[in-house]
This record gives C-alpha cells, structure tokens and sequence, in this order.
C-alpha cells in the first residue's frame, strides 16, 4: 500500500441514477456537500467520450479539492491527471498495474470475497470497495447480500482499508462503521434522493 485514503465517503457515478445531462450539476452539489472522493464509473461510454467527461469532473474536484478516480482505465486516469484508478475482478490485477505504471496512480479495487482482498493486497492495491453489504439492485449480479457480519470477518482480515459498499443508507451508517471499515461508497444513496447537497452533507457529517 503506498497511499492510504484520506475520505470516508466515496462516491461512484451513475449517471443513470441522475440523468445523463444532469451528472455534472449532481456531482457539484456532491462536492458542495462535502464529498471528497469521486470514481467516475461509466462503463457505456466510448472512450473519447469517457475522457472528454473525464475532463470535466477533474475540474470540478480540483475546484473543491477533492479526488478523482476512474474505473477500470489507467490510461485515462493519467491522461487527465485523476489521482487513482478502481479496478475491477475483470481489470488488469493490480500488481500487473504497478509493474507498468509505478506510484503514479494509487489503486481501489472492488471486492466481494476476503480471498480478493487479500489478492488486492498481495497487489499493491490501496484500499477496497467490498459488498454488497445489504440488498441494493445495481449489486445483484455478486450475489445475495454479505451482510454486517460478512464485513465485520472481512475488515477483521483485511491488510488494507475496506470501504462498505451495497445498501448503505444515513441510517445505517453506525452499524456499518462499528464493524472498523474505513468509510462507505455510495451509488444511489445520495446521487438518487431528492436533494443530492443535504444527503451528502448528511452522509458526511455522520463520517467525520
């Protein structure tokens, strides 16, 4: 591990949960409620498109420094100055990453089982992404949820920083962070309430 994350809240995009022409105004009201952290997860874009939005949400978490990941594409990620790229169990192993790109990028990876974790580690990986915790319908393809206990077993293992993700609402927050995760990632929880600004300054302040 050489970077160890300095958020507690990570949010991943979707601009299916807000509205394609709506993203950019939907991340700014993220940031102006203390979001500091953003992977730009939009895997339908042909990539001149990815970089150009890419691009776009560089600058506004520069403007609020805060920082910026991309799925899955190194060379985007360096392309535009993002700090980190967010592999995926079909993405380059992030070992194969630090044998070609080095320090210049730190490295999230998704995770559903503690044998991944530990392979993310043995990597080079910075911290994890690892659920679905609860029941959420954009992780249903991973299986039934692992529930509070599965995360408690795989913080407990864990040799890098796990971030909760799947289901994790306001109100769920203090069973999910008694378990020693280090933060929670997002999708829908605040990208898809009514006021995007208070939901985040809501999720952020219960981080603190």
């Amino acid at each position: 591990m050489t970077f160890f994350p300095d958020f507690r809240l990570y949010l991943i995009t979707d601009r299916h949960v807000t509205g394609e022409t709506r993203l950019l105004e939907a991340l700014t009201r993220c940031l102006e409620g203390g979001v500091r952290a953003i992977q730009l997860r939009e895997k339908d874009l042909e990539l001149r498109e990815l970089c150009r939005l890419g691009e776009k949400v560089r600058e506004l978490t520069n403007r609020y420094g805060a920082r910026l990941y991309i799925n899955d594409r190194a060379d985007v990620a360096l392309g535009i100055g993002a700090d980190g790229v967010h592999l995926t169990t079909r993405s380059m192993p992030p070992g194969a990453l630090r044998d070609v790109f080095g320090e210049r990028l730190s490295v999230g990876v998704s995770t559903h089982r503690v044998e991944e974790i530990r392979a993310a580690a043995e990597g080079g990986a910075d911290f994890v992404t690892f659920g679905p915790v609860y029941e959420t319908a954009s992780k249903r393809v991973y299986g039934p949820p692992l529930g509070v206990e599965g995360l408690r077993t795989a913080v407990r293992d864990a040799r890098l920083p796990v971030f909760a993700l799947g289901g994790i609402s306001v109100g769920r927050l203090h069973e999910v962070m008694k378990t020693g995760c280090h933060g929670v990632a997002l999708i829908s929880g605040i990208l898809g309430a009514p006021d995007i600004r208070r939901e985040a300054e809501s999720y952020t302040r219960k981080l603190i």
